[in-house]
């Protein structure tokens, strides 16, 4: 079978005993990165007094991920199988799930173990009592799609949750305080680590503290949701208004991601003659 395995997101007491317990029953071990692997199952092997040095590695990342799953076929699973990425959760914002969908579609016998989670843990720090978010993992560096997710993540309803690194979390500060200087932003450092530290206030507060900052280490951002005053319009709300078809076609359409034209044709069909 396969079991995935959470890793330690900084302290290495986040591992689990049953974590450790399958890692050291495991036979072959996919990787995110073997080295980083290696490093962390021979520290948590002096820990903890266990040996890991029999176990086969294999990586296993976004860049080789379809060249490995050519290669597998059922006989692989007879093994004990174990995979996990460098840090954290495997499939959240890191891989694994394509291993997990390979299972499902050869019916493998898979787990997924419970652990260590940046994404909840910065939830659960946040002092938010709203219950759902989104979670948009690392913005795109810069471009066009990058605004297009900056303004999703600003005009979300939920609670929206992503990943930023040093160098660019300032500049993610100075965009949220320009459209948004007084939106409640909540920042992460280093969770479970040594030099773990949260912030909350205003973007615009917060760029101004952050503008004269050596900054470092990996940030979990939480945007306050965009507030909503009213009802929310849904389709049919729309098509029974008593305004010109072309009208409602591009607000449906601007709602829903269909062309225009599509809308349009759509509304004359239900048109009686």
């Amino acid at each position: 079978m396969l079991c995935l395995v959470p890793t330690p997101i900084g302290n290495l007491e986040d591992i689990s005993k049953r974590s450790l317990s399958v890692l050291m029953d495991a036979e072959l071990i996919f990787c995110e990165d073997t080295r980083v692997t290696k490093k962390l199952l021979n520290l948590l092997g002096e820990k903890n007094n266990l040996d890991f040095s029999n176990k086969e590695y294999k990586s296993f990342h976004s860049h080789n991920e379809n060249q490995i799953l050519q290669s597998l076929t059922k006989e692989t699973f007879t093994k004990n199988v174990v995979y996990v990425s460098d840090a954290g959760m495997p499939c959240v914002s890191d891989p694994g799930a394509t291993l997990v969908d390979y299972c499902i579609k050869n019916n493998i016998t898979y787990d997924v173990l419970p652990g260590a989670n940046a994404i909840l843990t910065a939830y659960a720090m946040s002092g938010f009592s709203h219950t759902t978010f989104s979670f948009y993992g690392f913005l795109d560096h810069k471009g066009a799609s990058r605004a297009s997710k900056l303004s999703d993540v600003l005009n979300d309803d939920k609670l929206a949750i992503l990943y930023e690194s040093p160098h660019r979390l300032l500049k993610l500060l100075e965009e949220l305080s320009i459209k948004d200087a007084n939106r409640t932003i909540f920042l992460a450092k280093e969770i479970s680590k040594l030099h773990q530290k949260t912030f909350k206030n205003s973007a615009l507060n917060l760029f101004n503290e952050f503008k004269d900052m050596n900054i470092r280490g990996e940030w979990v951002v939480i945007v306050e949701p965009k507030e909503t005053v009213g009802f929310n319009l849904d389709i049919e709300d729309i098509t029974s208004l008593d305004i010109a078809p072309k009208i409602k076609a591009k607000l449906i359409a601007k709602m829903t991601g269909q062309s225009i034209k599509e809308v349009y044709q759509q509304i004359l069909d239900r048109i009686p003659e």
